[in-house]
């Protein structure tokens, strides 16, 4: 996937914390509303939720299930502006460490305010690219990810760099979009679906094949979810045919939450 890509991600995810709106992955009226029932999880129930972090851009909510426990190190990858770190606080306590990982420097700048709101002190913020990222091999207890990994070109580099910085014995639980099958070009190709968590998702079976590649044990799907992808959203980039085609192909997209073990 191309570098021009990236700066389309990056440009769309800035808008989001600069504009105060959402992405496609969330709340927008650029979808006609349609994906907030089903990528976007309700936080607002969770302890440690934080409203001024969450942009409503997330697929799951990947705290929900891996057990946190207290003085763990947690780190997210593509932190946005810290929602899932704040709820993963609420778990590991103060003696926890929370790193945030994330492209966009108005993303990583919105994150530190949050923290600086509330005088939390076991935060870290950093700029950097999750297919090389700017941490230490072995430090995390847990890596975290939620709707991001679909929009990283290189997967495979991806989870290379998870496998290096999770400590031995630690664990991943990452909400993603993936298919069922192979999309339709014209719809792949749509650089706005792309920033919108869809046009970059690849198959599920080849999703976790490249998890098993890489050694990681106890492999489990522990949500997964159907999306049906609204006409009224396709109608504002392709045409009728493109439509009929993607439909005619019989590919489902999914939301699914995969957790596994080093």
């Amino acid at each position: 996937m191309s570098l021009e890509k990236k700066e389309i991600v990056k440009k769309t995810y800035t808008e989001v914390v600069t504009m105060e709106k959402s992405s496609c992955c969330g709340p927008t009226d650029c979808c006609s509303g349609s994906t907030v029932d089903v990528f976007h999880e309700d936080y607002t129930q969770l302890e440690g939720y934080n409203a001024d972090a969450d942009y409503g851009l997330g697929c799951g909510i990947p705290t929900d299930s891996i057990g946190l426990k207290e003085g763990e190190t947690v780190v997210d990858l593509g932190s946005g502006a810290g929602n899932d770190l704040f709820v993963a606080r609420a778990q590991v306590g103060e003696t926890g460490r929370l790193i945030g990982v994330d492209f966009t420097p108005d993303m990583v700048k919105k994150a530190k305010e949050n923290v600086e709101k509330l005088g939390y002190d076991n935060f870290e913020f950093v700029l950097g690219d999750i297919e090389d990222l700017p941490l230490e091999d072995n430090i995390a207890d847990v890596i975290i990810s939620n709707c991001v990994l679909n929009l990283v070109p290189d997967k495979n580099k991806a989870f290379d760099q998870i496998h290096r910085v999770l400590k031995p014995g630690g664990r991943f639980s990452i909400s993603d979009i993936v298919v069922t099958g192979p999309l339709t070009d014209n719809i792949r190709n749509v650089a706005q679906l792309y920033a919108g968590c869809i046009s970059g998702a690849i198959k599920e079976d080849d999703y976790l094949e490249n998890i098993r590649q890489k050694g990681f044990k106890d492999i489990e799907v522990v949500k997964r979810k159907i999306y049906h992808m609204a006409d009224e959203l396709l109608n504002m980039h392709v045409s009728k045919e493109d439509i009929a085609e993607f439909r005619a192909s019989g590919v489902d997209i999914l939301s699914i939450t995969v957790q596994a073990k080093k």
